[in-house]
């Protein structure tokens, strides 16, 4: 649909970042790649989809499709665009990749060294050519610079306090936005980066006003205060959309790269105990939960891997074996020497099967699954407490500390690669030796396993790297490390006043093409 040059629209941003530092632990917000990252840092490749599949292409920050040569030390080769420039004005060249690569590698509280933990060296011939070598093959070479992370401006960030001057947002871009404003509490605010070497946006401006309240968005979506909306499925999303939406446009997907699940924390009380997370997973209706919850939206059974639909060819099936069965959950407790005290739950050494479970506070869907959680494991003999905190608690502070029960979060994909290694290899539990990096929060530490997540992160032959993650998945499922619940549908709304070419991109999310969004004619 055609669309004129100028105007501005508001949208509606359902969280708020921690923090826009985008390699630091408080970047584990997904909505800050949405509103603010994807739209002003530059990467070497994005995702597109091809027939079916989505899958990485060289960005235009490339001059062409990155290289890679060798076998047991691989060389990545990045060319760079003679065109590409940051928005001040200065070349963006290899010097910013060997600054982005060392400072993901070698800082402290880094959300994921995935990858960049191999890197030995970057070498920079030329301001257009940098040279990645690494320790040992990474199957995953091309998330480099890309998914998460990007690249950062070395001339404005080396010698500086990264952390410091990009958290509360910042001023340099390489994309076809930057941001003009961040006001805490309240909006985002993008403005066009007139540096940008590409296409430049329609838009004078674009405003992203947090507005968490369910409710709330949709009274101004339908007042025309807000211009389009990304929810996440609550019940009420449901139903405002049955009930209509004039001048709406709506689309959704249950083939997402989204996945709800539950987090156990391996390390702790009860959860230590294999025994225990199999009884949970049979004292569990999924099956209900997810009918309930996304079956109006196109998903109708629950996950069986933690691999998302996006990455549905490293999946497995393995834990469709759980499914509520009591009878299963007293086998399993009395075997590992559990018994019923006079409450009725279970105990052990004097100790009863009693945990909290963490969530996002204000979140309707996730304390509707926490309720009816509450009321399944108190029947199978579980006592469930219920204590909710904000995105920069749980996501900076609880989960990389360990210091929960069982959380209930969403995994998202960014980019079409498995990765499970980041949630469930044991290097990547935070700690000193890794310098607080990585997000297996729930101390998953399986020699078998990270044998097997390594295989999948570093092989490159891609029928080998297929059969290490579906039996990576059989691990997963029969030691129950997690839990699995459903994929997320993605859900977009959209003013009839607002064109362009707009559709959801699963992996990188609404804003994927916001520069070629624009009012109509």
């Amino acid at each position: 649909m055609a669309v004129r040059q100028g105007g501005s629209l508001v949208i509606g941003a359902e969280q708020e970042p921690d923090c826009a530092d985008w390699l630091g632990t408080c970047s584990g917000a997904v909505w800050g790649e949405y509103i603010m990252k994807n739209e002003t840092i530059p990467q070497a490749f994005t995702v597109a989809k091809q027939g079916a599949d989505w899958v990485p292409v060289a960005s235009p920050l490339m001059a062409g499709e990155p290289t890679i040569t060798g076998d047991a030390q691989p060389k990545i080769t990045y060319r760079l665009n003679p065109k590409a420039v940051w928005s001040d004005g200065q070349p963006i060249t290899s010097a910013d990749l060997k600054y982005t690569a060392l400072q993901v590698r070698d800082g402290q509280d880094i959300f994921d060294k995935t990858g960049y933990s191999l890197i030995t060296s970057v070498d920079t011939p030329d301001p257009q050519t940098a040279v990645v070598t690494l320790s040992k093959p990474f199957g995953n070479w091309k998330m480099l610079f890309s998914g998460d992370y990007g690249v950062l401006p070395s001339h404005l960030l080396a010698g500086k306090d990264r952390d410091a001057v990009m958290k509360n947002g910042y001023s340099f871009s390489g994309g076809p936005w930057k941001i003009e404003q961040w006001v805490r509490g309240s909006s985002v605010t993008l403005v066009p980066n007139d540096k940008y070497w590409g296409p430049k946006p329609h838009l004078d401006k674009v405003t992203f006003q947090f507005t968490a309240d369910t409710a709330a968005a949709f009274q101004a979506f339908r007042s025309g205060q807000l211009d389009a909306l990304y929810p996440s499925p609550q019940l009420d999303v449901i139903d405002q959309i049955k009930s209509g939406l004039p001048n709406a446009n709506i689309q959704t997907d249950a083939q997402s790269g989204n996945l709800e699940a539950l987090w156990m924390n391996n390390a702790r009380f009860p959860f230590d105990s294999t025994a225990v997370r199999q009884a949970v997973a049979y004292a569990i209706d999924r099956q209900s939960l997810v009918t309930r919850l996304y079956g109006p939206l196109g998903s109708t059974s629950p996950a069986q891997s933690f691999n998302s639909p996006m990455l549905s060819r490293y999946a497995g099936t393995d834990f469709s074996t759980y499914h509520l069965d009591l009878t299963k959950v007293t086998a399993l407790m009395t075997g590992a020497g559990w018994a019923k005290n006079g409450d009725g739950v279970w105990a052990k050494d004097g100790r009863p099967a009693a945990f909290t479970i963490t969530s996002l506070s204000g979140n309707k869907r996730r304390e509707l699954i926490e309720q009816v959680l509450q009321a399944q494991l108190k029947q199978a003999g579980f006592t469930l407490t219920i204590k909710n905190s904000t995105a920069a608690e749980l996501f900076s502070k609880t989960a990389p500390a360990g210091d929960f029960d069982l959380g209930l979060w969403t995994i998202v994909d960014t980019f079409p690669a498995p990765t499970l290694d980041a949630s469930f290899a044991s290097q990547n539990i935070p700690g000193p030796s890794n310098g607080q990096a990585g997000i297996d929060f729930i101390r998953s530490n399986y020699p078998q396993l990270d044998q097997l997540l390594g295989e999948v992160a570093n092989t490159t032959d891609e029928t080998a790297r297929r059969q290490a993650a579906l039996q990576a998945d059989t691990f997963i499922a029969a030691n129950v490390v997690s839990l699995p619940i459903s994929a997320v549908p993605n859900v977009l709304l959209w003013n009839k006043r607002v064109g362009g070419p707009i559709s959801i991109n699963p992996l990188e999310g609404p804003w994927w093409n916001l520069a070629e969004w624009g009012l109509v004619s």
